[in-house]
């Protein structure tokens, strides 16, 4: 069907763009070298800056090739990672992103009629209607794309976000590297540029129209290109001729061409890189980043990562994806109370290592690829322990960025080496010796339960329904045993067939690992699955969700797995099933801290807040909750490691936010840590007296009323 804007006169093969009018054979000669000089350094740079620095890392294999690329179409597509907690940012990247994608497609189908199928088949298809709605899509998409780039640069200018403040937590304001000002300049030369690309982009459109006006060709279907069209307007209102609209233009479109080539040139060297780096991230993303750490070799000759040759490929790769957005900067616990570390700063730090060690032609000798110490780029040991392990930073990274691993692998050399807090290895020799972190014999493991009316199965000698782990804290913390002798009240009054594992159990190792204690978290998995596995029993249930992680996630890999549910999702189930009766309704105003563990690592956000409900109490959420929680800093292994004096601790951070609730009476926790860090946390804060702090478990005995016994024990279905 013909166009209306066509005149049967007109060609429709002659409705195109000629792409080189107006220049010689010579500029045309010239501009090729020049593309094909940028396209050569733009792939030594992907050479230099991506496969070389990649191949010294160590390898590392994936499978499921087919379903990660399908995953990362959905998420590139969506944009759901960029969207989240900051959708001003995430619109405005969408339409950089989708602007640019459409741009650089227009261009690429120009250079494929004028460099191959034109040039060596004589098939031409850019023309007529085709071109016409090409222009159009072109244009509006040119438009979104400015749009979104004078976003970004408003909210660099104007809107101060702390997150984007570069500098650092880990060194002194007189210390050279402290401001990183030229990460500043960087961001604003890459908006710039591609500003200056858009913009001479229209006013090249506008000059042609100027200068071809009295083409049949070009002038009647001018609102094809609509903008450009405004811009042609504008130039003639200026008083351009035809004739000046050529000289501007031969000028513009020298400036345009060689502003985009030298991006393209420069691209793997800048802050750009992260348009494929950040795709391969998310390409080869692992699910389960923190929640199930990797295996190392037993008979590897060294352990962790000490030099940056040590690192994974794919870690390499992370290094380079990060695009400074700060969004972990933001959530992290540490960078907000005033610790020596930022997971921002921290990949960025590491990367400036890997770029100056990794992208030369030799190798460095090994002291220059050592990346702990306190030299220009290396990574501080105060840095690395203060980290909580609470996995805030992997949660809410847009391109996959694994802080933690990281970290705890680089936590395994300082182990190795003996290079940690004094009474963090006094914790941990006495886990070695007795199996738990308060160095207590093995024998007062279960001495909580002898004030019970009432006697606990031993699950190692009598089959039972529910093994119940109970982990350190609700065994050993005087204030988490009244916790725990609640719980076995409860259990009992309901008639459910449990047991605990006495002193055969041992602290389950999951913030050993996290401390980087490889060894002794091998060998306290090796004797609790050992146990496990000699004890005869349904599932295992848990009040402790450190525990419940790695049991749930880890002890599989040696060999354990067992089916195990945190004592939340037991509950809820029990409550629905009326075997669990609410005799007394709980009319408080509460506010509940969703667990790291039980939360952003395993996804429990709802079982809590169900019971909650249940019990009748008005849950008020924080402004961080579920997958955006708080951590209480006793992750990590921080619970076994003294706080500088002077700093605000997470715990305090926490009851500062729950404070703001009016009327707030219980800030709520079904965690052992979360009691004993929050308890203190209240008091410390100044707080008490204001509200209170409880475990679930202590509400619901509350609500029960276990005055009464019951008649006979029911029959419990699994889930």
């Amino acid at each position: 069907m013909q166009n209306p804007a066509m005149t049967s006169a007109v060609d429709p093969q002659l409705i195109t763009r000629i792409l080189f009018q107006g220049h010689s054979d010579f500029l045309i000669v010239l501009f090729y070298l020049i593309g094909y000089a940028a396209i050569a350094t733009f792939c030594w740079g992907v050479y230099v800056t991506g496969f070389r620095k990649y191949s010294r890392g160590q390898p590392i294999r994936f499978s499921e090739l087919r379903q990660r690329f399908v995953a990362l179409l959905g998420t590139v597509l969506s944009h759901r990672t960029l969207r989240r907690r900051d959708r001003g940012a995430g619109r405005a990247h969408a339409m950089i992103f989708f602007g640019f994608v459409v741009l650089f497609t227009g261009t690429s189908i120009i250079t494929l009629q004028a460099d191959i199928t034109e040039r060596l088949f004589g098939y031409k298809f850019w023309y007529g209607n085709f071109y016409l709605g090409f222009s159009l899509v072109l244009d509006v998409a040119g438009v979104g794309f400015l749009g979104g780039m004078l976003y970004m640069m408003n909210r660099r200018k104007w809107m101060k976000l702390p997150k984007l403040d570069y500098r650092r937590p880990d060194r002194a304001p007189d210390e050279a590297q402290f401001d990183r000002d030229r990460y500043r300049r960087e961001d604003w030369a890459f908006l710039w540029i591609l500003v200056l690309i858009g913009v001479t982009g229209y006013l090249l459109e506008g000059a042609r129209q100027v200068w071809l006006q009295d083409d049949p060709t070009v002038w009647p279907v001018r609102w094809w290109q609509p903008f450009g069209t405004l811009v042609s307007y504008a130039l003639i209102e200026l008083g351009v001729t035809a004739d000046g609209a050529h000289g501007f233009r031969t000028a513009l479109w020298w400036f345009h061409g060689m502003l985009a080539l030298s991006f393209i040139a420069v691209l793997p060297w800048t802050k750009a890189k992260h348009i494929f780096t950040s795709i391969g991230s998310l390409m080869f993303k692992d699910l389960r980043a923190a929640q199930q750490l990797p295996k190392t070799d037993p008979t590897a000759d060294k352990i962790g990562y000490g030099k940056i040759t040590d690192f994974t490929w794919k870690h390499l790769l992370n290094l380079d994806a990060c695009t400074k957005c700060g969004r972990c900067h933001e959530a992290c616990p540490a960078t907000a109370t005033g610790y020596p570390l930022s997971p921002r700063d921290f990949i960025l730090t590491l990367r400036e290592f890997a770029n100056h060690a990794l992208q030369n032609g030799a190798m460095p000798d090994e002291e220059a690829l050592v990346v702990h110490g306190r030299g220009s780029n290396q990574v501080f040991a105060e840095t690395l322990w203060s980290c909580r392990t609470c996995m805030a930073c992997v949660e809410i990274c847009p391109v996959a960025v694994e802080h933690v691993p990281i970290i705890v692998q680089m936590r395994r050399k300082l182990v190795e080496d003996g290079d940690m807090d004094p009474l963090l290895q006094k914790t941990l020799q006495g886990i070695a010796k007795n199996g738990n972190s308060f160095n207590e014999s093995r024998r007062k493991r279960a001495a909580w339960t002898k004030k019970l009316p009432f006697e606990i199965k031993d699950a190692r000698k009598e089959q039972v329904d529910f093994a119940w782990f109970v982990g350190d804290y609700a065994s050993f913390d005087p204030r988490n045993q009244k916790v725990s002798q609640s719980f076995a009240k409860i259990l009992h009054h309901i008639g459910m067939d449990f047991g605990i594992f006495y002193e055969g159990e041992s602290n389950s190792g999951n913030d050993v690992r996290r401390v980087g204690e490889e060894g002794l978290y091998e060998m306290l998995a090796e004797n609790n699955i050992a146990m496990l596995k000699q004890s005869i029993f349904n599932k295992v249930i848990t009040t402790d969700p450190h525990s419940y992680n790695t049991i749930k996630n880890e002890y599989p890999d040696f060999g354990g797995a067992v089916e195990i549910e945190h004592y939340t999702s037991v509950v809820k189930r029990l409550i629905d099933d009326g075997v669990i009766k609410l005799r007394k309704k709980l009319d408080y105003r509460v506010t509940f801290h969703d667990p790291c563990h039980l939360g952003r690592y395993n996804k429990g956000y709802e079982p809590p807040r169900d019971i909650l409900k249940a019990l009748g109490c008005e849950l008020v959420e924080m402004a961080r909750s579920r997958d955006n929680s708080f951590c209480c800093g006793a992750g990590g292994g921080r619970i076994w490691m003294p706080d500088p004096v002077g700093i605000d601790k997470p715990s305090q951070n926490r009851m500062h936010e729950a404070a703001q609730i009016e009327g707030l009476q219980i800030f709520v926790v079904c965690c052992p840590k979360d009691l004993t860090m929050f308890e203190d946390g209240l008091k410390t804060a100044g707080y008490e007296g204001k509200f209170i702090v409880k475990e679930l478990i202590e509400l619901l005995d509350e609500a029960m009323e276990l005055a009464e016994p019951v008649a006979a024990a029911p029959q419990l279905e699994h889930a």
